[in-house]
């Protein structure tokens, strides 16, 4: 895990500025809300001035007469029927806008995940992603709602007490405000300490998110090997760390929050009280002055103290909002296309012309790559694991960016065409299809609504998919759980490949897209995909020899290089690379047959 360093106060404001500027489309319900707020609060102080006038200006002096107390009586009523309507409103606002730049948030890094390139998912897991989606922008909603409510309600407070303080009794009042910079030094201490707990608190909760993640995806692998006991001490070790550090957030908590500024609060009033008790021996003291104070001192100290609390909600938010801000502002996006004329495919010729990449900026996966797939021409390519294979799919695909070397496609380079272009004219066949939460209509058509019922149903039957899909209790509304666990492997891969003809691409890749089919499901899929390579480039990738022997042109890959190229009967007759895999496989077939 990388080093975790406190947030400075000059980062601080930077990323609370950010975060207010999504309040900006709210401004009319913002002054709305602050309104409300202002008039609560201004009827949180004339409460207790009040009470004072009836205290004596009535009962001191036993001026008992009924419409002046009813007078006063229904103002307090009033008043305090008024606060609970205007705080029952602003705080409804105060919601409402919290959701809103919530849901904004929210969407925003949803969206820049699905726009950062596969390099960033490389290096980064899936539950550290989902954790920011969720429970960063959930604590940051906590701050909308709570926090800055708190902060500005109790700033309108204590301004409002400090001058009516000063009204009442300036010498007093001044001496009350020697307390500030005593709560000033407890709040900055509190920020500074609190700050590294909240991001060691929300890395670990990352932490939980990414092995949960990797728990559920692999549970099958996990259960055959018997790897439960691992697996739970090691999320046991990450939620024991997560648990000293909620650990230390209580203990600064139970430091500096409450109890702390309970003793400040205390030690005024002990001095309050003094004062009144000094004054006394000189000169009268009116009771309902000192009732005042004491109810001020109260109500000056519970903002205080609300601040306080939501103070710790206020740096979880920090850290949620710098979490969230860190991965919207995450450079490594996905390969961007060039601007300019937005010229469609029309051949699908591919040339990779001298092409050289590096995953990590290093060591070279690719070597001066080169060769051309002719318009409905299928190229194959076929090496040892790590050869190479699967990067140049990538690169084709715009799913990592080169800077070496060039791909054409049509005589113009890859990175001119419009990236819609592309994803429309490029059909994918992977060897572990993806399927979606739906039904399977859903998963070949894929939402889209230019793809008709029955272009479905003919892409299933040119795939040999609809013999099965009939079969299903509800058809082609057969409901798909979570990747299509309830599916065979072959009949996953049945529906991805009727999804990629329904979409017609003039481009096929295939990446040892008939691995995961039996032998005889292979055969009809053999003949499928004949059809569908006419007028149309194919590039596969192939482990199995025997489905690639009519390709017309073979690329054999080693250490990312091409060692040799040509048809099927040409390689052989090399005796090279390709041979000696042919034998090997053959052999092997031979042997698996014998003892059958």
């Amino acid at each position: 895990m990388e080093k975790i360093t406190a947030i400075n106060g000059k980062e601080q404001r930077k990323i609370l500025f950010r975060l207010l500027s999504y309040s900006k489309p709210y401004l009319k319900t913002m002054v709305l809300a602050f309104g409300l707020l202002l008039i609560a609060t201004i009827g949180d102080i004339l409460g207790p001035i009040l009470i004072k006038i009836f205290i004596d200006d009535h009962l001191r002096p036993r001026n008992l007469e009924f419409e002046p107390l009813f007078t006063l009586g229904a103002a307090f009523i009033g008043i305090q029927i008024m606060n609970v309507l205007v705080s029952y409103f602003q705080l409804l606002k105060f919601q409402e806008i919290a959701l809103k730049i919530i849901q904004q948030l929210r969407v925003e890094v949803f969206t820049k995940v699905q726009a950062l390139g596969l390099k960033y998912f490389d290096k980064t897991p899936a539950g550290s992603i989902v954790s920011r989606v969720t429970n960063d922008t959930e604590a940051i909603k906590d701050m909308f709602v709570s926090v800055i409510v708190t902060f500005i309600q109790g700033a309108f407070l204590l301004i409002g007490i400090l001058i009516a303080m000063f009204i009442l009794n300036a010498k007093l009042a001044l001496f009350c405000t020697l307390i500030l910079p005593i709560l000033f030094f407890i709040m900055q201490t509190y920020r500074k300490y609190s700050s590294l707990i909240y991001q060691d608190m929300r890395e670990r909760l990352s932490q939980l998110n990414a092995k949960l993640s990797e728990s559920l995806q692999g549970m099958a692998i996990i259960q055959v090997f018997r790897q439960e006991k691992r697996l739970r001490k090691e999320f046991g070790d990450i939620n024991e760390n997560h648990y000293k550090a909620g650990m230390k957030n209580i203990k600064i908590d139970s430091l500096l929050l409450r109890p702390a500024i309970d003793l400040v609060y205390f030690l005024a009033l002990i001095m309050i009280l003094s004062f009144f008790g000094i004054t006394s021996f000189n000169s009268t003291i009116e009771i309902g002055v000192i009732f005042v104070f004491i109810s001020y001192l109260d109500r000056f100290f519970e903002p205080v103290n609300q601040i306080m609390m939501r103070l710790s909600m206020y740096q979880q938010a920090i850290v949620a909002a710098s979490r969230a801000f860190k991965l919207l502002d995450e450079t490594e996006l996905a390969p961007a296309q060039q601007d300019g004329e937005n010229r469609p495919i029309q051949d699908g010729e591919i040339e990779f012309r001298n092409v050289s990449f590096s995953y990590d900026g290093q060591r070279d996966i690719l070597k001066n790559i080169s060769f051309t797939a002719k318009p409905g021409e299928t190229v194959a390519l076929v090496g040892h694991t790590g050869s190479g294979k699967s990067s140049i799919i990538n690169l084709m695909m715009r799913f990592y960016e080169f800077e070496r070397g060039d791909i054409l496609i049509d005589g113009q380079s890859i990175k001119s065409y419009g990236k819609a272009e592309l994803r429309d004219k490029m059909g994918l066949v992977l060897q572990d299809p993806f399927l979606f939460y739906g039904t399977i209509k859903d998963n070949i058509c894929l939402h889209n609504k230019s793809i008709s019922d029955s272009e479905i149903e003919a892409a299933a039957q040119f795939v040999q998919a609809h013999a099965f899909i009939e079969k299903l209790e509800n058809g082609y509304n057969q409901q798909v759980v979570e990747r299509g666990s309830t599916f065979s492997s072959g009949q996953r891969q049945l529906i991805a490949f009727a999804r990629t003809i329904a979409a017609n691409p003039k481009i096929l890749v295939l990446d040892e897209a008939t691995a995961n089919i039996d032998t005889e499901t292979e055969e009809a899929i053999q003949i499928a995909l004949e059809k569908m390579r006419k007028g149309r480039t194919t590039i596969a990738i192939a482990h199995r020899l025997s489905t690639i022997q009519d390709a017309d042109q073979i690329l054999v890959l080693h250490q990312g290089e091409i060692v040799e190229r040509g048809n099927h009967q040409e390689l052989l007759s090399k005796q090279g690379l390709y041979h000696k895999m042919y034998l090997l496989q053959n052999s092997s077939l031979e042997k698996v047959e014998d003892a059958v």
